[in-house]
Formats: structure tokens, C-alpha cells, sequence
């Protein structure tokens, strides 16, 4: 249970002063629920409004705060003329305060003659006149004290003024208490930071404040680190099943070609693990095509051999299904009874998986998160295999352990490559395999970027491409963060595809249900669709080995990662395959520069480590759009300097400080809650 001191903290956001309703919803949309949410949304800059007792021509182009009196109305008879207010300064001087599309009376009401007002805003020279365009504070000179003269600037929502942000997450400072510090005095000392409510107050009220910006950023990490190490020491300590199969079912699957160097490497990796009497925890990483299936369906077999039960779990219903039929296809005559488990499973199938598992006489079981309920029980689950582990977090990790009686061996994939720092960061608590090889008979597939300009271009070789039997992916682009947004985009471009080569073209997006989602990719597998207009959630779907071009339309508005992993869609086969980027026009140097490193390598893992530094850890992974804990705090930056300390301090507090039992312990526990880490804290009192 939290503890008492951070409820404060913790309450709904509608406990402050002025969150009703209406202001709920822009808060909603910036993920501020909570006085904590608030109080953890830092500002992103800083507005100087430099105090002035006089104007001055030498100011124009900075924001100043003064004291004015309003003297005239200038209104024009066009409506689209702006509403003037001519006012002075106390000696004098004349300043214009103009006014676009505002009602007059609101002006006038705002600014009456003869009346000091406290006016802040931006002062700009307009000819030889200096003016104020829309102000951002007119006030009372009893209410100037309100106006900050260093002003943070926050991340903002429609409906979310910044100075109502400024007020609420002021109001959510206030209720953060004075904590205990767990961070071990050496450090602290060497790092000169202030003590954590003292950070959490400058980082707002002092916006340049690097030091205690630092500080909390290394409190996120530190809580991250901790949990991780707990995880893990919590799996060590439990009882796990020693699996160790005979091969003779791994001897049966007929493979295409030759194991890797890497994967043979992972397979002993894994399997060498899973005959220990720990449980194992493994992360396995590697590019789209690099061969994951394999070396987990080779782990499954271990466990099946051993007389035990494996079971995949992936995030969609659509990838669930792939792996399904992948594994029904690679275990074509394998003695093994493997079953599928989604919410689309109803009734007597339902029912009959059920008994099927409970009484062992399914092997191995794949499916979303509908293997994690209640009524889902196992025979003998000796391990589970997570993939694409960035969607899914360490809590529910635990909900899928929990269905054995003894700890399942734990074998989690991703196909982002994820660069070192960020490996140690989020899956800290995990060994690390890592495919590094393409299979035989995998072509590289050959990038080019062009200029939107040339649209008309590629949508003649799209034509060419599909006269020539083949079929193709066409992306497209992100527009801001709305998927409403994006979903029109892809069915414009659907609708102008359709108009050039008539019904061949397919629409997939996201907010269609799974049903209607999977019968489009499988006329699109089929042959029946020629081209696939989707957004970004082709990441993750059927294999179309004929799908040989894929062209992603502002492709300079998608981080690399997520450029690369698109890209690996395509053919995954042994044809020649080709990607387009379309670029938009006037790029930066930064971007033309990111576009040309996608064309010059297929290395996920080079491209990944450019992503982090241009992008960031939650962009990376997904989990800013999957829901995952992410850093709020901690800049990629930051990360990368401060990781190894926390670990470090980490590691310190549980082999020499006495753990969470120790006083700095205790306050280390207080962190964890603040951080929401607290799985960990319920590891230990399980486990």
C-alpha cells in the first residue's frame, strides 16, 4: 500500500483549486489525472518578462512587463482591422495594444481610459510606433505580483492555458511533502543536488534550474533501476523448474535452411538456462526477420520434451494469430498439440482449450492477453514467451508467473533493437540474447529516398510493380499525434489509389475491430488486394512474401526505429525488395541527414542508437502509445549520463545498506511508490 505521507500527492486532479469538468478533459489529454501527473509535468521552457519602469525602442523584440494607462480606442470600420488601444508608460510614452478578431467591448471592458492596468506581453516596433499584439496579462497593478518575471512554459492542451497550468501544477507542488533521502550521501554530495521537494519546486519555479531537473531525473532512474534489481533478486529467490528435454521433437522440425551462428547461440543461452533450478529471465533481441520465432518455438519444444507446457503471448490478436499459424506450419508433422486463446475464442472452443490446458493435453498455448485470466489455469507451465515486450510491463510479467506453481522460465522478444542504455534501463533485470544475423537466402532490402515532388513518379511504378504480378505496402504519414488524423490520411490517399487502379486497394488502420482488421490482411496475403494503405500498424501483421515495395509517404516524420521496423515488412523473402521514402520538402540538415543513414544500412541496432539520441526512450519502444511506465522525467540524455550511477547506488542499498529493511531503504521504499515502481515492493512481500 502507498504510504500515507504521498497521498497528498496522489489525489485526483480534481482536487485542486479550479479543475472542474471542463478543464478535466485538456488535463486527460495530456495524461494529468493526478496532483502527481501534474506536479511531474515539468515545464518545457521560459518566458523572461523583463520589469520596465519606461518603454523603450531598444526593447522591441523582448518581452517586457510595465505599467500602462490606457488613453484611446482606435477601431476601424473593416472587420478584419484589429482593435487598437493607444496607452502610456509614466513618462509619457505611447505604446499601441492591438487586439485581432476580439469583440471591442472586451477590449474596452479589459483596458478602460484613464484606468493603470499592468500590461506583459512582447514588444514589437511597427514602423516607428512600438506595439503589444494580444498581451498576455492585463491586470490590476495590485495583481502584478502574480506574473512571474522568469514564467515557465508548459506542454499544453486545447482548452489549457499555460497560465492555468502554471496555477495548477503550483497547487500540485504544494501538496508534495518533505521526503527522506535515498540516495546514498556520497553521490548526492558529489553531485551538488538539492534535497527532492527542494528540486521539485525549483524545476518549476526556476525552469533553467539544470541541477534540480537533474535530481529528479535521477530519482526516476534510481526508482527504475531498484525495482528492476528487486525483480530480479525476487525470481531468484523463487523456485523455478528445472527443464531439460531429450531434442527429439527439436530434431524433428524441418528447417529451410541452417540455424544461424546467432541463434544457435540463443538456443544454448536459453536452454542452458532453463535446466537451472532459478527461473530464467531473458530478453531476445533482433531485426524483423532475424529468426525469433525459431529460437523460441526451439525453447517451447525444450519444455514440451521435459513434459511441461509453454506458452507465447503476444499484443495484438493479429500478431497472436501469425505466430499461430507460423507455429502450426513449422510443427507440420511434430507430434505436439498446440492451441490458440484470443477474446475472439467464444462458447465450446473457448471451453474445450480450457480443459485442454488444465489437463495438459494441449502443449503449448498461444495467444494475447486472454491467457492471463483468472479462469485460464495450466497443468504444468514451465514457460512463457512474451513477444514484443516493450507493450507489456513487469506487473504484468508477474500475472503470467502467478499461473504456475512453481515460477515459470520467462523468455521475452523484441523486434526493436533496443541500444545498450536503454537494454540496461527497462530490462535491467534480464540476461540478453541477441540475433545479430540475417538467415541465408535474406536479401538486403534496397532503400531509396525521394522528394514528395515526384509523386506522381512513384505512383507510375507502383502501377509498373503491380502489372508485374507484385504487391505493396503504402504507409502513411503521421499528422501530429491524433490517430483521427492519421486515419485520414490513409483513406485519402486510399481513395486517390482506388480512383488510378480501382478496387486492388486495401485500407487497414487501427480503430478497426480485429475481425474486419485481419479479413483485409488476409485478402491482402491472398493476392485478392494488390496494394495495403495503412497507418503504422502494419508494425506488427501477416507475412506477405510477394509485398516486395513498400513506400512510405513523410517518412521524415517517423523516428528511425520505427522506419526500420516498417520497413523489415517487406518481402521477407528471397526477392528483391525495395523501399521508397518519401521525404517532404525544406528539410533540415538533421533530417535529410537521418533519411540518407536508412539508406545506407540495414543495421537495426546503429540505426536504434541514432533513434535514442534524436528521439528518445518512449518513442523507441512505444510505450508513450502502449501505455507501458515510462520516463517523464528523464530525457534520453539524462538516461545515458545516469544510468550506471543508479545501478550503482542501486545495487549498493541492496547488498550493503541493508535493502528495503535498512532506514535508507525505508526511504528508497517512499521512491518506489513515488514512481509508481511498486511492483517491486510487492515482489518482495510474495515472494
Amino acid at each position: 500500500m502507498r504510504p500515507d505521507i504521498l497521498n497528498p500527492l496522489f489525489a485526483e486532479i480534481s482536487a485542486l483549486k479550479g479543475v472542474g469538468p471542463q478543464l478535466s478533459k485538456p488535463l486527460e489529454r495530456l495524461g494529468l489525472g493526478r496532483a502527481a501527473d501534474a506536479a511531474f509535468h515539468l515545464p518545457v521552457n521560459w518566458i523572461d518578462r523583463k520589469r520596465v519602469g519606461e518603454l523603450n525602442m531598444a526593447d522591441a523584440g523582448h518581452t517586457i512587463s510595465i505599467e500602462l494607462t490606457p488613453v484611446d480606442y482606435r477601431a476601424s470600420g473593416s472587420a478584419r482591422a484589429p482593435f487598437r488601444v493607444h496607452a502610456t508608460d509614466a513618462h509619457g510614452n505611447y505604446v499601441s495594444l492591438v487586439y485581432f478578431g476580439k469583440n471591442s467591448a472586451w477590449a474596452r471592458k479589459l483596458l478602460p481610459l484613464g484606468e493603470k492596468r499592468f500590461v506583459s506581453g512582447k514588444l514589437e516596433q511597427y514602423g516607428q510606433e512600438l506595439q503589444i499584439i494580444h498581451p498576455d496579462y492585463v491586470l490590476t497593478p495590485e495583481e502584478a505580483n502574480d506574473v512571474p518575471e522568469r514564467e515557465p512554459v508548459y506542454a499544453l492542451s486545447e482548452g489549457l492555458s499555460n497560465n492555468r497550468m502554471r496555477h495548477i501544477a503550483a497547487q500540485a507542488v504544494e501538496r508534495a511533502p518533505v521526503l527522506p533521502e535515498w540516495i546514498e550521501s556520497s553521490v548526492l554530495a558529489r553531485k551538488g543536488w538539492p534535497a527532492w521537494r527542494e528540486a521539485l519546486c525549483a524545476a518549476h519555479s526556476e525552469p533553467a534550474n539544470a541541477k534540480a531537473r537533474e535530481r529528479l531525473a535521477y530519482d526516476e532512474i534510481f526508482a527504475g533501476q531498484l525495482a528492476l534489481m528487486l525483480v530480479r533478486a525476487s525470481a531468484r529467490k523463487r523456485r523455478g523448474i528445472s527443464i531439460e528435454g531429450d531434442g527429439r521433437l527439436r530434431a524433428m522440425v524441418k528447417l529451410p535452411f541452417s540455424p544461424t551462428g546467432a541463434q544457435r547461440l540463443a538456443n544454448a543461452e536459453i536452454a542452458g538456462d532453463m535446466a537451472q533450478g532459478q527461473p530464467m529471465l531473458r530478453l531476445l533481441q533482433g531485426d524483423v526477420g532475424a529468426g525469433k520465432t525459431l529460437v523460441a518455438l526451439m525453447a517451447l519444444l525444450n519444455a514440451v520434451e521435459a513434459g511441461a507446457q509453454g506458452a507465447m503471448l503476444a499484443p495484438t490478436e493479429i500478431l497472436a494469430r501469425q505466430h499461430f499459424a507460423t507455429l502450426q506450419r513449422m510443427l507440420a508433422g511434430v507430434p505436439v498439440n498446440i492451441a490458440i486463446l484470443t477474446g475472439r475464442e467464444k462458447g465450446r472452443v473457448r471451453e474445450s482449450t480450457l480443459m485442454g490446458l488444465a489437463d495438459g493435453s494441449i502443449d503449448i498455448l498461444v495467444g494475447t492477453h486472454a491467457i492471463f485470466q483468472e479462469r485460464v489455469g495450466y497443468r504444468n507451465l514451465a514457460l512463457a514467451v512474451i513477444d514484443e515486450q516493450h507493450r507489456f510491463g513487469v506487473a504484468q510479467r508477474i500475472m503470467l508467473t502467478a499461473k504456475a506453481d512453481h515460477t515459470p522460465h520467462l523468455l521475452a522478444m523484441t523486434a526493436t533493437p533496443i541500444p545498450r542504455t536503454l537494454t540496461l534501463t527497462y530490462y535491467g533485470e534480464m540476461d540478453v540474447s541477441r540475433l545479430d544475423e540475417m538467415p541465408p537466402g535474406r536479401q538486403p532490402i534496397e532503400t531509396r529516398v525521394l522528394s514528395a515532388e515526384r509523386l506522381p513518379e512513384i505512383v507510375d511504378a507502383l502501377g509498373r510493380h503491380m502489372a508485374g504480378g507484385g504487391q505493396a505496402y503504402w504507409v502513411c504519414p503521421l499528422v501530429e499525434e491524433s490517430e483521427k488524423t492519421d486515419l485520414a490520411a490513409a483513406e485519402h490517399r486510399a481513395e486517390a489509389l482506388r480512383l488510378r487502379f480501382g478496387e486492388s486497394i486495401g485500407l487497414v488502420h487501427g480503430r478497426m475491430k480485429g475481425p474486419e482488421k485481419d479479413a483485409v490482411m488476409e485478402r491482402f496475403q491472398r493476392g485478392d488486394i494488390k496494394v495495403l494503405v495503412a497507418t503504422t500498424v502494419i508494425e506488427v501483421g501477416v507475412d506477405v512474401p510477394n509485398a516486395s515495395l513498400m513506400i512510405i509517404e513523410g517518412a521524415d516524420r517517423f523516428g528511425l526505429a520505427q522506419l526500420h521496423q516498417l520497413r523489415g515488412r517487406v518481402g521477407r523473402g528471397d526477392k528483391k525488395s525495395v523501399c521508397l521514402l518519401i521525404r517532404g520538402n525544406g528539410l533540415s540538415e538533421t533530417a535529410r541527414a537521418r533519411l540518407a543513414l536508412m539508406r545506407e544500412t540495414n543495421d537495426g541496432f546503429r540505426i536504434a542508437e541514432e533513434d535514442l539520441r534524436l528521439r528518445g526512450a518512449g518513442e523507441i519502444l512505444g510505450t508513450r502509445q502502449s501505455g507501458e511506465a515510462q520516463f517523464r522525467l528523464a530525457t534520453p540524455e539524462q538516461i545515458d549520463a545516469l544510468v550506471s550511477t543508479a545501478r550503482d547506488d542501486a545495487r549498493l542499498l541492496v547488498d550493503r545498506d541493508g535493502g528495503l529493511g535498512s532506514v535508507r531503504g525505508e526511504a528508497a521504499r517512499i521512491c518506489l511508490y513515488l514512481f509508481e515502481r511498486d511492483v517491486a515492493v510487492g515482489l518482495l512481500r510474495s515472494g
